[in-house]
């Protein structure tokens, strides 16, 4: 995070958060918040978890007027983790994130919503991958596996689709805007459109 800035998004994780980043960043460009730092984190794994915590820690430190949101799935599954931190001005959810009223620092320091009552996947048109020649797009968010070992759909909710139409939309945008390469991203792909009318997949 730069000691100089206006504002600026940290990704951790996968190619969903990465996707889910583009929208914050254009999201807080229309907020017209300053000297602000949003962290999109990841939960798989302790050490994510740690690299974020030590990250958001070093951003203060560097920058002690820096207003710190915090976001993605680690904050959705250990909202009060984050509360807690002295250094965090926010926390908000993974349904939260993608909506800009949230942005705003209140006294209100948690906004977590209980993500298994998320029944669909909102769409958003991204024009540009911040320093990325390929463009990710999200078709499908959420599992209904709900593995012993995986805390994934606590931080996703249950398996939904994108519909085909708003797909087919998002890549005809982003070839646009000169994108050669385009990848399709969820949490499980292979359970696209078991959800949507007449069941469609990419087969």
């Amino acid at each position: 995070v730069s000691n100089n800035l206006r504002q600026e998004v940290v990704t951790f994780g996968c190619r969903l958060n990465i996707y889910e980043s583009e929208i914050i960043r254009k999201n807080l460009e229309l907020s017209g918040i300053d000297n602000v730092a949003i962290f999109n984190t990841c939960a798989v794994t302790k050490a994510a978890e740690k690299q974020a915590r030590q990250a958001i820690c070093k951003a203060k430190k560097n920058n002690p007027d820096l207003k710190i949101i915090v976001t993605g799935c680690s904050a959705q599954t250990s909202p009060q983790m984050y509360g807690n931190m002295p250094e965090v001005d926010k926390v908000i959810g993974n349904e939260e994130k993608l909506l800009p009223n949230y942005y705003q620092i209140t006294d209100e320091k948690i906004t977590v919503n209980d993500i298994m009552s998320v029944k669909e996947t909102a769409s958003h048109l991204v024009s540009s991958f911040d320093g990325k020649s390929r463009a990710f797009i999200q078709v499908q968010n959420g599992c209904d596996h709900f593995c012993t070992f995986c805390i994934i759909p606590y931080g996703r909710g249950k398996s939904r689709s994108v519909a085909i139409g708003a797909i087919a939309e998002q890549v005809k945008h982003l070839v646009l805007n000169g994108f050669k390469e385009v990848v399709f991203t969820g949490v499980d792909v292979t359970a696209y459109g078991s959800d949507l009318p007449g069941s469609p997949t990419f087969a």
